[in-house]
């Protein structure tokens, strides 16, 4: 160490000498395979696997929505069911279309609605239900197409229909 004046009476100290390359706190040891870090290839596969764990546990999660909705549009289904009924009974008619469960019809006797609210004629995919009177061997049918909105299919895409 040399010692440097700056003029103003305080001296400072200045460190002369040549650092070495590679000098830190492995200097001069080796370094062994347990000590080494992870390889970018080790990195990447680990979070590829843990990305196809989070996938594979979000569609077992959320898929659970579908079947929610499967089960909701059967409750719909038969509820609607139940208010066409009492609309029968109110009147001695069945309803012309389900929007008479709603609004009054011209000229209904008996009328004590309204049965059902304007959102409770559209199933859990936003489709209205489809009414027919007479039903097919019934008074009357009420169906929802499911997820697919078409006739026919099978497991979230199967027609719901009242008993």
């Amino acid at each position: 160490m040399i010692g440097v004046g700056r003029g103003d009476g305080i001296v400072g100290a200045t460190l002369v000498g040549t650092a070495r390359r590679g000098a830190g706190l492995n200097a001069g040891k080796a370094v062994s395979a347990r000590q080494r870090g992870f390889s970018l290839i080790e990195i990447i596969l680990v979070v590829v696997l843990i990305g196809g764990i989070v996938a594979f546990a979000a569609t077992r999660i959320l898929g659970g929505g579908d079947r929610a909705r499967v089960r909701l549009a059967e409750a719909q289904v038969q509820t609607l069911a139940e208010k066409v009924h009492q609309f029968e009974m109110d009147t001695g008619s069945l309803p012309a279309t389900l929007d008479q469960l709603v609004v009054q019809p011209g000229g209904a006797v008996g009328w004590l609605g309204p049965y059902a609210k304007e959102s409770e004629l559209r199933d859990p995919w936003n489709t209205a239900f489809e009414y027919r009177a007479p039903g097919d061997g019934k008074p009357f049918d009420i169906v929802s197409y499911g997820a697919d909105r078409k006739p026919g299919g099978d497991s979230v895409d199967a027609d719901l229909r009242n008993d």
